[in-house]
Formats: structure tokens, sequence, C-alpha cells
């Protein structure tokens, strides 16, 4: 039974990878092997305009949400009120809520302050979707952190600043990159909260992939497809070794 599940899973992107070598200009039906439809992507103007704004959108969101994630986590670590679960769920929200009922929710925001549509309030949303990939593994890392290394900074009289720069900052930083790596895969897939907060001339790889599917499914698409599942599989792969290896 879990074979036949994870066959079920997992078929359909061995298939798809499988057929972005094909050498027809039918998506579905096998013509023999070839690249030339990785080198169809790599001369058309317009997959490269979106992996350029896809690539800018991830890696301002990651930065973004990283830091803030960042210290959310040390503040929760240190914070002795009552209400601190309530914070944590509010930090985790965007796991828990429908993405559409985010996105919508962004998009009635940023239209009500005037704000117009484009890489920028992409880069806005994704942030606040990606502050929880990237805060689960940095808070886990911080519980994880064992307390005597800050009880002997204090002994010899280290000071927070230094307490945090020469302890907790280095033992933090696999957890720093695992949620950074997580938030960033995030956003390089996400289409959902693209889809509602894009502009003109802010189209990413996931809605150029939409959209050219609405015309009809290419070995183009496959092969756009089979790249960012690739990508995806990298980030995850490294963000698991970080995090375990730290």
């Amino acid at each position: 039974m879990t074979l036949l599940f994870f066959l079920f899973l997992y078929i359909p992107i061995f298939v798809l990878f499988a057929l972005s070598f094909n050498a027809g200009s039918t998506a579905t039906i096998w013509k023999g092997f070839s690249f030339s439809w990785y080198a169809s992507v790599a001369d058309n103007p317009d997959i490269i305009r979106s992996a350029q704004n896809s690539l800018i959108v991830a890696s301002a969101a990651t930065v973004f949400s990283t830091l803030l994630a960042t210290l959310a986590a040390l503040g929760m670590d240190r914070a002795r009120f009552t209400g601190t679960s309530a914070i944590a769920g509010v930090i985790a929200l965007p796991l828990i809520v429908p993405e559409i009922v985010t996105a919508v929710a962004s998009l009635i925001f940023f239209v009500g302050i005037g704000l117009r549509l484009g890489l920028g309030t992409v880069i806005l949303a994704h942030t606040v979707f990606c502050i929880p990939f990237a805060y689960l593994p940095i808070k886990a890392r911080l519980e994880g952190m064992p307390a005597a290394y800050r009880e002997a900074a204090a002994d010899l009289y280290a000071d927070e600043w230094h307490t945090f720069r020469r302890i907790t900052l280095p033992l933090l930083w696999p957890g720093i990159l695992s949620g950074a790596m997580l938030a960033f895969i995030t956003s390089l897939d996400d289409f959902v909260t693209t889809f509602f907060v894009a502009g003109p001339g802010s189209s990413t790889l996931p809605l150029y992939i939409f959209t050219s599917v609405r015309i009809g499914i290419s070995p183009e698409v496959n092969a756009i497809s089979a790249i960012m599942l690739g990508i995806s599989i990298v980030f995850v792969a490294a963000s698991m070794f970080i995090g375990r290896k730290g």
C-alpha cells in the first residue's frame, strides 16, 4: 500500500522529467531524446525575463523574511510573559490559513493603500508568506541550543552583545541558512500569491508556466518545470543537510 502511494505521488514527476527531453513537438508523445527544448528555454527572452523576476523576488523575500524570522525567534526565546503561544500562532498563521485567503487579503490591502501592483508588492506578499518557513528551523535551532554556553559566557562577564555575536549567532547559523533556503524555494515556486499581487511586467516563472499551459502543454513547459523541480530538490536537500549537520 505504501509503495502504491509513493508510485502515485512520484510517477507523474518522473514522467514530466523524462518528457522534458522529448525531441518531438508534442508534450505527451515520445519522439526521441533531445536537449532541444532546454535550448529553446535558454533562447526565449520571455522565459529569461520571468526567471530574472523570480530570482529577484525570491532573493529579496528570503533576505527580509529570514531577518524578520530570526528577530522573532530571538524575541520569542527571551520572552517571559503570557501570550507567547498566541504570538507563535500569529507567526505560523500563513501555514494554517489557505494561501488563496492570504493572497486575496494582500491584494485588498495593497489596493486599499493605493500601492501599485508590481515586483514590490510581490516581494512584500512573499516576505509575509515565507516568514514561518524561515522561523520554524531557526526557532528549533534556538530551542536545541544548550543554555550552558550562554551561562558560561555570563560567568566570564561577557555582555549580551558579545554573547550573541560569539556564541548564539555561530550556533544559530545553520538554522538561519536552513530557514533561508526553505523561504527561497517557497517564494521561487509560489503561484497563488504571485497571481493575485503581480502587476504588468512582473511575471514570474510559475505565472509564465500557467499562461503557457492555458494555450497548450508544450515540451518547453516540461523543460521549465523540470528545471524548477531540480532547483527545488537541491534547495530542500541542502536545507535538510545543513539542519542535520549543524
